[in-house]
């Protein structure tokens, strides 16, 4: 089957990039959200005592991590008591995000539903196989040969959290569609408005059923962990299953000593309580200068960014901030919806967000 893939998005914004590192003071880039703080000693430890690694790793995983990633889905996501077979670790998030609609055998006339402003690699997961692409946030909406169906909360880029009420509904739907509905999850451990992030499997969403259910997590954000490339899913056992033996032919295989670090920062919450406060520092300092330069902040309950938005399109937003020597994402990158928006990283140094903040309020 031939397909063509829109063009990498980010690729279009160099022109910009070119307009702000021209800045006097140079470039700080809120942009792309690649974390730029150390990645914590108890992961560096792990990875250099599993480095003997001479062995072929485990598809699902070492029983330890396996452990692990069940561990800290019961104590941090409030799912209830999960075995070995609910859990799997991926090779980041993004990887199962694009390639779930294969893994799960879907093929072109099926219909995958993505949120109405979206991360792209949802939509370009299903354009691979040819997949019909709905963006609909209401349920009612959703096609009745919907066959995955994918939630983002935290949302990236805005920032929204799903209730618990609304996760109910998209779970009431998902069966009545007999459809897989999967969950991103990646930023819940960041929340600043709300006392916590409901996930998918949360007992209060679920009952205790996870039939049709899976969630996706990644320590990327959390632990600096964007270049070990450690993420963990969690969810139904015969959907695990299936993403395991899909898994186990194609050879996605999370490297051994890369299993060992996940395993020691999923047992560890007191490193990642203080990366949220870093985060937390740098948007107390980010926020205010935004809204003085004249930008309303949507959402931005949880997660990286701010989703802003000064009235105007999001192009004419993303010049502004480059005349400034900052890059910005314009919302268009995520869906029609998000035209009038920009998503603001809060993954800068201190020092660089303390300089954006006087370049937003100057």
């Amino acid at each position: 089957m031939a397909f063509s893939l829109p063009d990498f998005p980010w690729d279009s914004l160099e022109p910009l990039k070119k307009q702000a590192a021209g800045h006097q003071e140079g470039l700080i880039d809120l942009s792309v959200g690649s974390p730029v703080d150390d990645t914590p000693v108890i992961a560096q430890e792990a990875l250099s005592r599993a480095g003997n690694a001479p062995s072929y790793p485990l598809t699902a995983g070492t029983p330890e991590l396996r452990a692990a990633i069940a561990t800290w889905w019961e104590r941090r996501r409030n799912t209830g008591p999960l075995e070995s077979a609910h859990v799997i670790p991926t090779i980041g998030s993004k990887e199962m995000v694009g390639l779930l609609p294969t893994i799960l055998g879907l093929r072109s006339g099926d219909v995958v539903v993505i949120p109405e402003i979206a991360y792209p690699t949802y939509a370009i997961g299903a354009h691979l196989i040819g997949a019909t692409v709905v963006a609909s946030d209401n349920p009612e909406d959703w096609p009745t040969n919907t066959s995955l169906i994918w939630m983002n909360s935290p949302s990236n880029p805005t920032g929204s959290v799903a209730s618990i009420a609304t996760l109910r509904s998209a779970v009431a739907r998902a069966r009545e569609l007999s459809a897989v509905l999967a969950s991103d999850e990646c930023y819940a451990e960041l929340s600043w408005t709300l006392d916590a992030v409901p996930s998918l499997l949360d007992r209060e969403v679920t009952g205790g059923d996870l039939t049709g259910l899976v969630a996706l997590y990644s320590t990327s954000k959390q632990s600096n962990l964007a270049g070990y490339r450690a993420g963990i899913m969690a969810g139904d056992p015969e959907l695990i299953d299936r993403i395991l033996q899909v898994r186990k032919h194609l050879g996605l295989i999370p490297p051994a000593p890369i299993q060992a670090s996940l395993a020691a920062v999923l047992g560890d919450d007191e490193h990642v309580a203080r990366q949220k406060e870093r985060y937390r520092a740098r948007r107390d300092v980010l926020l205010p200068a935004v809204l003085a330069a004249g930008f309303r902040v949507d959402h931005s309950e949880a997660g990286l960014y701010l989703w802003a938005t000064r009235g105007e399109s999001a192009l004419e937003s993303v010049e502004w901030c480059a005349s400034r020597g900052i890059l910005v994402t314009p919302g268009y990158f995520y869906g029609e919806a998000g035209a009038g928006h920009v998503r603001i990283a809060l993954t800068a140094t201190d020092g660089h967000i303390a300089q954006a903040a006087t370049r937003f309020s100057g």
